[in-house]
């Protein structure tokens, strides 16, 4: 099998480290990939936000299996213009992917399918901005409606931060969507998803706050573990059943039925789970996490769930242990990024690219915000927490950062879930 891999981050770099390990898998490509991907792929150019471009370059490399990776090219229809041109994709719809690309439009499909998530307001206008705060109490959820690549929410108890984001969002031309808080800790959990059949993954848990601690703003993520020590083994398929069916069926009686990676993120409150957003794709960082552990060929999953034969296959194999994943982060992110310093000691198993290219002279520089994600696996959380520390350890990038925390509360056996309210 042909796999064409879209995308140029850690989550694709992770992807296609799976995807060159499936012996199914004869020819591998990556568009545009990074300097990390350029080990394992063949590197193609690519503007992933042109669909006609992406198109011919899966007819010429002769792809048998596309694969997107990031929410941008889903959201503008990039897997229908691949599906259109008789090619198996991994990937949702344009249609579909509104369960991303709006924030709205999912609550209006979690309402309908009956599945328990914060209440929340749409202000459109800042006339209405503060009657509609004057619904919530503190913390205040504010959030872009649209994609915001994880950085357009604020969580705050002071109203005055919350009115500011809010009016931020209101002056960029981007509806504000107000929420209410949810107790209890997070969960990300993964599920493949063909119309009405869901095979969910290993949950995972992200670290969206910049600093140790939780301190700072929110980033696209610092880091993430799999699977959860707190959580029983039936979470996934007991989550499965309470809020992604519902949503694959309601997406189905719509007539826009989801066919790829379902994202659920889930906060598990004192008045049970309830879902924070769902994404259309693989989630960054959790997928370096959970993919570290994954024994099922990932190629023969994807190209089922592409084809519609996803029902037919074996439930994923694990492997035992944990993963975590540590995410190296430029000078100045989540803000502006300092860009171009030069990276060493990223060559290591483990060690997968994001923000990198390689110049003319050889050297890696970093070209984006997050720069690197570092994955260690071991027996236990602890053991892949000292992995994955140990890796990062050689890497050197001028003014870097990174949480020095990713899975602690866990190992300390300091998560749990909220007991149910009388």
């Amino acid at each position: 099998m042909r796999v064409l891999v879209v995308g140029s981050g850690a989550r694709e770099h992770a992807i296609a480290v799976s995807l060159a390990q499936d012996p199914g898998v004869t020819a591998l490509a990556c568009a545009p990939g990074n300097a990390g991907t350029a080990a394992v792929s063949e590197q193609l150019g690519l503007d992933v936000s042109d669909n006609d471009a992406l198109v011919a370059l899966a007819r010429s490399w002769e792809a048998d299996l596309v694969v997107i990776g990031p929410e941008v090219p889903l959201v503008n229809g990039a897997a229908d213009a691949v599906r259109d041109d008789g090619i198996p994709c991994f990937g949702p719809s344009r249609e579909a992917a509104r369960i991303e690309g709006s924030k709205a439009f999912a609550k209006s499909v979690m309402t309908a399918a009956g599945v328990p998530t914060a209440s929340s307001v749409v202000v459109d206008t800042p006339a209405h901005l503060d009657t509609a705060l004057s619904v919530f109490t503190p913390p205040y959820v504010v959030k872009d409606d649209g994609l915001a690549a994880g950085k357009g929410v604020v969580v705050s108890s002071d109203v005055e931060v919350a009115r500011a984001h809010a009016l931020s969002l209101l002056e960029a031309g981007h509806p504000a969507l107000l929420e209410s808080f949810l107790d209890g800790p997070e969960v990300s959990l993964f599920c493949l998803v063909d119309g009405s059949t869901v095979v969910p993954l290993l949950p995972a848990q992200d670290f969206k706050r910049v600093g140790d601690g939780g301190t700072g703003p929110n980033t696209g993520g610092m880091g993430a573990y799999c699977p959860l020590p707190w959580a029983g083994d039936d979470l996934a398929e007991d989550l499965a059943d309470r809020i992604v069916r519902p949503v694959a069926a309601e997406m189905e009686r719509r007539g826009t039925p989801f066919s790829g990676l379902l994202y659920a993120g889930l906060a598990l409150t004192s008045n049970g789970p309830a879902v924070i957003e769902f994404n259309c794709r693989f989630g960054d960082p959790e997928t370096q996490a959970v993919l570290a552990l994954l024994r099922t060929p990932l190629a023969q999953l994807l190209h089922a769930t592409a084809t519609g034969a996803l029902a037919e296959q074996d439930p994923p194999e694990w492997a035992d242990g944990a993963a975590v994943t540590v995410v190296v982060a430029a000078d100045g992110y989540p803000a502006t990024p300092r860009l171009g310093d030069v990276i060493t000691g990223a060559e290591g198993d483990g060690v997968l690219h994001a923000g990198t290219r390689r110049r003319e002279d050889g050297a890696v520089v970093s070209s984006g915000g997050r720069v690197l994600s570092v994955v260690g696996t071991g027996a236990d959380l602890a053991a892949a927490r000292a992995d994955a520390y140990a890796r990062l350890e050689p890497v050197r990038l001028a003014g870097s950062h990174h949480r020095t925390d990713i899975g602690l509360d866990a190992e300390r056996g300091e998560v749990s879930v909220p007991a149910a309210r009388a």
